[in-house]
């Protein structure tokens, strides 16, 4: 007859100490941090499809500029920004176009009529007004258009980077899909 000594140390059982509980529990915990991470979730959804092409306007009014045309010219010529959405760095988004856009002056006339016209002051004090037309990757969602882990919406305030400027734009436009 066997005593108890002689049984192996897997016969007797496992008992599980505080040690073995808590490195069980900070395995999980690094496991759900990995599944979890927004760039592996990103890179997940661009590998599955999850992401298509969203399309950003952005419009800058009123920034100070030397030679506004110059620096529209020179970021087409460099194809893409870097863009920032609330203080969160989202990467290098290409440029599709980058659109001038004319200031007007409104006055009302004494008989009610409303008359416009070109602001002339626009060309002579150097003011860039522009639209960047952007395309990247993002996915629609119940809360709007995802774009760089960050939910965009019209009227959302971004920062657009080139190697000659940086900016601060709104959001006046999003599209999802090609186009």
């Amino acid at each position: 007859m066997a005593s108890e000594s002689d049984q192996s140390p897997a016969a007797k059982g496992r008992s599980w100490s505080l040690v073995d509980i808590g490195a069980g529990v900070a395995v999980l915990l690094a496991a759900a941090g990995v599944i979890w991470s927004p760039k592996l979730s990103g890179a997940v959804a661009q590998a599955t499809g999850g992401l298509t092409p969203v399309t950003v306007l952005v419009d800058v009014r009123g920034v100070p500029v030397a030679d506004p045309r110059a620096l529209i010219q020179a970021a087409q010529e460099e194809g893409k920004v870097a863009i920032v959405i609330r203080n969160q760095p989202h990467g290098s988004v290409a440029i599709k176009q980058v659109l001038p856009l004319q200031r007007r002056l409104v006055a009302v006339q004494p008989n009610g009529s409303v008359v416009t016209a070109v602001d002339p002051n626009q060309a002579t004090l150097g003011s860039l007004d522009a639209r960047f037309v952007l395309q990247g990757q993002g996915r629609k969602s119940a809360g709007g258009v995802v774009f760089g882990n960050q939910t965009l919406k019209i009227g959302a305030p971004v920062e657009i980077e080139g190697e000659q400027f940086r900016v601060g734009g709104t959001v006046s436009g999003l599209k999802v899909g090609g186009g």
